[in-house]
């Protein structure tokens, strides 16, 4: 019984990062906009809720997308703050800091207990703020060659295997709300400044996650779809409509950012 609960433990990590390790890949050869474009598609939340919604019930479902709701506003305030401080400041005291606002969001979200109507409009205004606020930093480039280094895909594969691998074995003891915050923690941003940042400078890594913002609001917006439409319609068409509503968003984005070409 141990054996077979591991080999399935194992075999959804390794799920999660393959599907991560194929997304960078088309990420790392494309500018800021495409990569925070695929970037900000559920990558590493997506295989996470798969697994959830093999071992668990549609309510449960919904309570982590309401957990994943806060955990997106928090990923919000942690955009705004990076790329402020990435324009002067180096990768660790620009990231630190921001992980620390995303930290104390979630907490507080989690204390005050807001309803779903309250963190949709949170949503709604966080990321709006933030996209303006951001505005001035969306075309940023590099100076020398954005390369990435050898261990970078690896790097970004095992932590989000472990995340795959953290959420499902704390699903049955936390319960859904924190099943869903942890599904929702900031891996694969992260590591993409971890990554960029001491190779091509704050200002152009700035530039993908400010280019990320207003991309994840099409995410938060899904997943209060998830919420809502889980119980009602199930978990698999929940997901699949919030999957799509991702997938149409950016791809709604690229569309307009390639009108305003000159």
């Amino acid at each position: 019984m141990t054996e077979s609960w591991l080999f399935l433990l194992l075999f959804k990590m390794a799920i999660a990062a393959g599907i991560v390790v194929s997304c960078s890949l088309i990420a790392e050869r494309s500018g800021p906009l495409v990569a925070a474009l695929i970037a900000t598609l559920p990558i590493s939340l997506g295989p996470v809720y798969v697994f959830l919604a093999l071992d668990h019930d549609a309510a449960f479902i919904a309570d982590a997308a309401l957990g994943s709701m806060a955990s997106t506003v928090a990923n919000g305030c942690l955009f705004l703050v990076y790329v402020l401080r990435a324009q002067k400041h180096a990768t660790l005291a620009s990231l630190g800091p921001a992980l620390l606002v995303w930290l104390v969001a979630v907490f507080a979200l989690y204390w005050l207990e807001p309803s779903f109507w309250t963190l949709l409009g949170l949503t709604l205004a966080v990321f709006i703020g933030a996209h303006l606020a951001v505005r001035p930093y969306l075309a940023a480039r590099s100076a020398r060659p954005a390369e990435p280094p050898w261990f970078a895909i690896p790097l970004r594969a095992l932590c989000v295997a472990a995340l795959a691998g953290t959420a499902t074995t704390a699903s049955a003891h936390v319960g859904g709300v924190w099943s869903g915050v942890l599904a929702g923690l900031p891996i694969v941003m992260s590591s993409l400044v971890l990554i960029l940042q001491p190779r091509i400078g704050g200002p152009a890594a700035a530039a993908v996650i400010a280019n990320s913002v207003i991309a994840l609001l099409g995410f938060g917006l899904a997943i209060s779809v998830v919420h809502l439409a889980a119980v009602p319609l199930g978990s698999w068409p929940a997901l699949g409509v919030g999957l799509l509503i991702c997938v149409v968003w950016n791809l709604g984005l690229m569309a307009l950012s390639r009108r305003a070409a000159p």
